[in-house]
């Protein structure tokens, strides 16, 4: 109990240090941190710490089907396997050289349980204020309970609790976006580095679930020029061989396998697997 208090308290006197950032998801003024137990409006709409450290700005229940389960599955993957290493180390770069100050905000929108915002804020060489919200509560109290250097928020897309042109910043990884929250929540000039598969990602998963079955992000990719007028386009590919314990953890974590299972067996059965990792990365700058 001592230690989810200090958690809180943390978190708490943290948040504080960059309350001006944060706007009452319901009335939109401004909010303080008070008692170091809540962050409070000036209508008196309040949304407290949890004991894990994290914010819940959810008006309503939300049920999700990403569970405990496949949060931990995807911290393992990403932790433990370097799943996604190189392109943390690519998004950090990209960072790095953009026309940005000295001191980020970085929000990732759809941060799940936070080991992809820990590993690129590592990586970037500026002093770093790291946000991850989620519409999952699985998800944040993973990632307060993992990264207790960051913000974490359970906070809905449409409606997040941040005032305007609080970020450099977003990152919007393998997850739906808001581009009119995206444009609300960006500095002039600041960036969105959108995250979109391309058609050999994951493919030796599909071609077991699906066997010839195709994909594009086109629709995606398009829907996004038109909502940024300076648009910057990338593609990376590389290959990483597995494990059997990381082939299930990539299994678990991975929608597209939940209703296929008698179709994923044989693979699970492997103990070495080579999966390609084939991704688009947009890069849209916030200029008007």
């Amino acid at each position: 109990m001592l230690q989810q208090n200090k958690r809180l308290m943390q978190s708490a006197n943290y948040v504080s240090k960059f309350e001006s950032m944060f706007a009452c998801p319901i009335c939109h003024l401004p909010m303080k941190v008070r008692e170091s137990k809540s962050i409070i409006c000036s209508k008196h709409h309040t949304f407290d710490f949890t004991k894990q450290g994290y914010l819940n700005f959810m008006t309503r229940p939300v049920n999700t089907k990403y569970n405990k389960e496949l949060f931990e599955a995807r911290r393992k993957l990403i932790v433990e396997g370097g799943f996604f290493e190189p392109l943390s180390r690519k998004i950090a770069e990209i960072i790095n050289d953009a026309q940005l100050g000295h001191t980020l905000s970085i929000l990732d929108t759809g941060c799940g349980e936070g080991s992809h915002l820990s590993s690129i804020c590592r990586s970037v060489n500026k002093d770093v204020v790291g946000v991850g919200i989620d519409i999952s509560k699985e998800g944040i109290q993973s990632a307060a309970k993992s990264y207790n250097d960051k913000i974490w928020a359970v906070a809905d897309l449409a409606k997040t609790p941040f005032k305007e042109a609080s970020f450099d910043v977003i990152l919007n990884m393998l997850s739906p976006s808001n581009y009119t929250e995206f444009h609300r929540l960006l500095k002039i000039n600041g960036i969105v580095i959108k995250i979109v598969p391309q058609s050999g990602y994951l493919k030796e998963l599909r071609e077991q679930i699906f066997e010839n079955r195709s994909y594009s992000n086109e629709d995606t990719t398009k829907r996004f020029h038109e909502n940024f007028q300076s648009v910057e386009r990338m593609r990376l590919t590389y290959n990483k061989t597995l494990d059997k314990s990381a082939l299930e953890w990539l299994v678990q974590m991975t929608p597209m396998t939940w209703s296929k299972k008698e179709k994923i067996t044989p693979f699970l059965k492997k103990e070495y697997a080579q999966i390609t990792v084939d991704l688009d990365i947009l890069i849209g700058l916030n200029n008007c």
